[in-house]
């Protein structure tokens, strides 16, 4: 496929996630060159795609032949049903003058959270629903699917989203966009970055060993993934880490109380984690209160450096709380959600929270499967973003 045939768009004006896409892609033409985003003085949205205004041959087809790229952020101060509006006419907008096909980009995938119904036909799950599951959702859409329905109505003919946590979401995005749909797994990200900061031995030997922590059952397979990844990035170093994994499970302690302990399928007990490096993993962090126990059981039990690794932070102020633990070292995240990158919404976390940029790797994943190119953006393919105010902010922007 011709590079010039893929335009890549955003729905906000100005979203730096969407413009850094746009250019690692190798996209010449400035976003705001090639759509224009108004909004009337009714608040109606209306987007234009632009094009030669003394063009009177080809209206409505300056899109022909072309494929648009909508990446869609959570920026600045509009809501997730106002981006979600904006991209159902972005879309429109694109087919109606001519796109041969349009896809977004959507690192957090909108309404996944709202990923089943009251009924028995509203969502699949890896669980047996409940009377209690069935109730928790009475009188409420079945948003998640709803929203794949109304980007496929609008002219979205694939989704690209990163580490999506719910297999229903998964399971009804495949149906609807059948083999355009994209769940992009952070795992050799993260554990690239693991190998370039270095894994220091274990406290009685000298071998280096890594220890890779699910907080539940639902992070295990992640962190295997990780664990594999760890594995094939050091097969050639002279020492590569050992991998072992702790998979934990929480325990009510009395009425209110949650106990966090090793689950019977854990490859190691707590008495084996003394003086390791230990990473814990989830795919996203909404109150921080079960990472906060298990880090804490984790330290108790003798752990070295504690390292949290997440892929979507919501940063709340209960976030913040319970993750400012002194039982944390350390926080990796991405920017799936861009106002982590705010300093403000890091608060206190700020000291020891290191942000990895997703821009060049989704670009690389635009390259591969839309421009049908090999990437030349390099091996490395995120960016670091870190307060200075963190101990290690010179140490990480000399090592990367």
């Amino acid at each position: 496929m011709n590079p010039d045939s893929v335009l890549v768009v955003a729905t906000i004006s100005d979203d730096p996630f969407a413009i850094d896409v746009a250019h690692y892609s190798g996209q010449a033409a400035e976003i705001s060159d090639l759509i224009s985003l108004k909004q009337f003085a009714n608040s109606e949205f209306c987007p234009r795609f632009i094009s030669d205004e003394n063009d009177f041959e080809h209206i409505g087809e300056s899109l022909k032949g072309k494929t648009v790229v909508i990446v869609s952020t959570c920026c600045g101060q509009n809501t997730r049903n106002s981006l979600a509006m904006r991209t159902f006419l972005v879309a429109r907008a694109a087919k109606d003058n001519g796109a041969e096909k349009v896809f977004l980009v959507q690192p957090d995938l909108f309404y996944s959270a709202q990923d089943r119904g009251p009924g028995r036909e509203h969502g699949v799950t890896e669980f047996e629903r409940n009377i209690h599951d069935y109730k928790k959702f009475d009188g409420q859409p079945f948003s998640a699917k709803l929203y794949g329905e109304l980007l496929r109505h609008s002219g979205v003919d694939g989704v690209v989203t990163v580490h999506n946590h719910s297999s229903s979401v998964q399971r009804f995005f495949s149906s609807i966009f059948t083999d355009e749909f994209f769940n992009l797994c952070p795992s050799r990200l993260f554990a690239g970055y693991l190998m370039k900061r270095g894994v220091k031995s274990h406290s009685k030997s000298s071998e280096p060993k890594l220890i890779l922590c699910a907080p539940d059952a639902g992070a295990v397979p992640f962190v295997q993934e990780v664990g594999k990844c760890v594995k094939r990035i050091s097969q050639d170093m002279l020492l590569p880490p050992s991998v072992d994994y702790l998979f934990m499970e929480k325990k009510r302690d009395g009425e209110r109380r949650v106990k966090m302990q090793p689950a019977q399928n854990s490859p190691l007990g707590m008495e084996k984690i003394q003086g390791c490096d230990i990473v814990v993993f989830d795919d996203m962090v909404r109150t921080g209160h079960t990472i906060m126990e298990c880090c804490n059981r984790l330290r108790a039990a003798g752990a070295g450096r504690i390292t949290f690794i997440v892929t979507h932070f919501y940063s709340s102020d209960e976030v913040k709380e319970n993750l400012n633990t002194p039982a944390i070292d350390e926080i990796i995240t991405t920017n799936t959600l861009p106002t982590i990158l705010n300093r403000d919404m890091q608060g206190r976390l700020r000291k020891k929270m290191l942000v990895l940029k997703i821009e060049k790797w989704i670009a690389h994943f635009i390259h591969k499967h839309y421009m049908n190119l090999s990437s030349n953006i390099g091996s490395q393919l995120y960016a670091i973003d870190i307060s200075s105010k963190n101990p290690r902010a010179e140490e990480m922007y000399r090592k990367h």
